[in-house]
């Protein structure tokens, strides 16, 4: 397994390539971390699932997922992927987008055990990942330097393929867009978020303003960032 790739890798859309990749027809799905349910909903939209179970750990977002009424398909849960409030073999796909890291390192053993643990056998889990890498990745890490929990959380996985819970069915490399109109844009979006208390001191958040802004034109900053998928798989039951 490999943590990234050294050669050009393409743009892709993540949610489409999953779309195409993995069999959600009349799927149960358990999406961890679902956020802003954007891709919770992009999903549901599609008919292709029975049911998706959308947990979320931060309690402001989850609060805000409780308000939505038109998704008849989704239920949203409050939990950790350490913690998934699942009874065993429910789901047919796990989805996990770039959460992971999130994850407390003490807990990130736990938290594939779980994966394992709530899986179909047979079942499938999407774990995407953020590549340490990119003038992106540059901007983030003056206030919320992420190699650390990146790397864990690449280690972790490669465990679990170790130890035989989830098998390797194939990884993926590519890049995704991220497009901010001005640096207000990225402050809201990326610094000023619920599910993390970023305190930046004057003069760092200086130095990351200086750095956004040398990638701003008339259209915006756009950033191209590597990402990695690990796509694992729970070994069938013995017959």
């Amino acid at each position: 397994m490999k943590i990234a790739l050294d050669t050009e890798i393409t743009l892709r859309n993540e949610v489409k390539l999953m779309l195409t990749e993995l069999p959600f027809d009349g799927a149960i799905v358990l999406e961890l971390g679902c956020g802003k349910a954007e891709k919770t909903r992009t999903l549901a939209e599609t008919g292709r699932v029975k049911e998706i179970v959308a947990l979320e750990v931060d309690t402001i977002q989850h609060a805000c997922n409780l308000e939505v009424t038109d998704l008849s398909n989704v239920q949203f849960r409050q939990g950790g992927a350490e913690a998934i409030p699942a009874e065993d073999n429910t789901f047919d796909i796990v989805i996990m987008f770039k959460s992971l890291h999130h994850v407390a390192i003490e807990h990130m053993d736990q938290a594939l055990s779980e994966i394992s643990r709530v899986l179909k056998p047979g079942g499938l889990a999407w774990i995407s990942e953020p590549v340490y890498a990119g003038d992106f990745n540059d901007i983030l890490r003056l206030f919320h330097d992420e190699k650390v929990v990146r790397e864990a959380a690449f280690a972790t996985v490669c465990k679990a393929v170790g130890s035989g819970n989830l098998a390797l069915e194939k990884q993926l490399f590519f890049n995704t867009r991220s497009q901010f109109e001005n640096f207000e844009q990225f402050d809201a979006r990326m610094i000023r978020v619920t599910h993390t208390n970023h305190q930046l001191s004057p003069e760092v958040y200086q130095q990351v303003r200086e750095k956004f802004m040398l990638h701003l034109a008339s259209e915006g900053a756009t950033f191209f960032n590597p990402q990695r998928v690990d796509l694992l798989r729970k070994p069938p039951d013995p017959t």
